[in-house]
């Protein structure tokens, strides 16, 4: 919801209340096929330890790579049908495979089994492709000496409830999903951050885990990670740095009930929700299964695609464009959005005329006029030094408000990406 004072100097976006997330999540059927992206690049040379052909199983983990370090939780039992290579945004490359799927679940026991036998702290290995997608990695890495665990109860984008349905209808998984990350990683400070209208709800979760709960704006981007470090935290991130490098890991409500559920029912959670976001902008909660391609949710709620409609993973601010209904929804997914091809905003070249807009909304106060103008002329190294770059906290808001429709945040986001692949072609040449 937008709403903008008469003598209000920037606009005002609310995040999506407690009152309007819906309560019930439409079920879509199990899919004749799911895909699944495991983060590695398929190069070609490497032997494959699964092939076309294989059986695989509900909640198993699959990984099509000998030493196994790269994997997806498979949301189905089937056979595999495919295995390829897949380009995402800026640069990144994975592995799909595709699993066609049987006529019901055989549920693999492993997960299980290594709770009964070794108990949480060995179990840690299984959960980063749970739906929320925790970022598990980060605990073993001797990179990052992480001493605070922040429980996201509200979203990073606008129209989106996932998080905060996750967090109002699982109390119990939640308590269960806390005290298995604290002995899994160590970590005993936990802040969960949520807005006022789900204070009452996440009061059990509190009192039974000793965990700090922390009221977050519905102002956004109040709920982006930057964000909640400088106003919940209080350890503003600098600009070189990231929140993992101040020792604080990100996590959502539904990934903290995703591991609870894992504990508590001894095997791997395979469904997704997430919030559909409809032509007119209504709103429903979905469940679904990991894998399912998104063209299975429009059916499901009878959307008829035309040419200039735009398919979008993710919220309205930042979400990313996706050009196939065969994509599939992922641990990560936390919104579908479908955009008619009327309402799609108009991008141009047109120069800057230095109107002010972007600045005067911009969260982290950048000169966004004089950045924008490094970044159109690829000059990244000056827009890094000279005008903040590295300190955006990539809300999109400067886009939204352009009055020459100039794609700010796109330009921001590539520029971050190439200056990262200049950055470590230089270190590796200096190896």
């Amino acid at each position: 919801m937008l709403k903008r004072s008469f003598f209000a100097k920037k606009p005002r976006f609310e995040y999506e209340t407690a009152g309007n997330v819906p309560v019930e999540a439409e079920s879509i059927p199990v899919p004749d096929k799911a895909t699944f992206f495991i983060n590695r690049p398929l190069d070609g040379k490497t032997a494959l330890s699964l092939k076309i052909g294989d059986r695989v199983k509900t909640g198993q983990k699959i990984s099509p790579f000998p030493d196994g370090g790269a994997y997806a939780i498979c949301s189905v039992t089937g056979s595999v049908t495919s295995i390829a290579p897949y380009a995402g945004d800026y640069g990144q490359s994975y592995t799909a495979v595709s699993v066609v799927t049987e006529g019901k679940d055989d549920f693999d026991e492993t997960f299980g089994d290594i709770l009964n036998n070794e108990g949480v702290e060995a179990a840690k290995d299984y959960l980063a492709g749970v739906p929320g997608a925790p970022a598990m990695d980060l605990f073993s890495s001797p990179d990052h000496g992480i001493d605070t665990i922040v429980i996201c109860g509200v979203e990073k984008d606008l129209l989106v409830a996932t998080n905060q349905h996750a967090l109002k209808e699982n109390v119990a998984f939640m308590n269960a999903g806390i005290s298995g990350l604290k002995k899994m990683t160590g970590v005993h400070k936990i802040v969960i951050a949520l807005p006022q209208s789900l204070m009452a709800d996440a009061g059990g979760i509190g009192g039974a885990s000793g965990v700090e709960l922390r009221v977050i704006d519905t102002q956004y981007p109040s709920s982006l990670p930057r964000m909640i470090m400088k106003d919940i935290i209080g350890k503003p991130v600098p600009a070189d740095k990231t929140c993992d490098d101040l020792g604080v890991c990100f996590v959502t409500a539904e990934a903290v009930a995703s591991i609870g559920k894992a504990i508590q029912e001894r095997k791997l959670p395979v469904t997704k929700t997430l919030t559909f976001i409809n032509k007119d902008l209504s709103k429903c909660m979905v469940s679904a299964r990991i894998g399912t391609p998104v063209g299975s949710i429009f059916k499901a709620f009878d959307v008829t695609l035309l040419e200039k409609d735009r398919l979008i993973v993710g919220g309205p601010m930042t979400g990313a464009a996706i050009y196939s209904e065969e994509h599939p929804i992922c641990p990560d997914t936390d919104a579908l959005m479908v955009q008619d091809g009327a309402d799609v905003p108009m991008v141009a070249d047109t120069p800057c005329i230095n109107c002010g807009e972007c600045i005067r909304v911009c969260p982290a106060d950048i000169p966004v006029d004089m950045l924008i103008r490094f970044l159109e002329a690829r000059q990244y190294e000056d827009a890094a030094d000279m005008y903040d770059l590295y300190s955006c906290v990539e809300c999109g808001l400067c886009s939204f408000v352009c009055v020459s429709k100039i794609p700010i945040f796109q330009y921001i986001r590539l520029a971050k990406y190439e200056l990262g692949r200049i950055r470590n072609a230089e270190e590796a040449a200096d190896v």
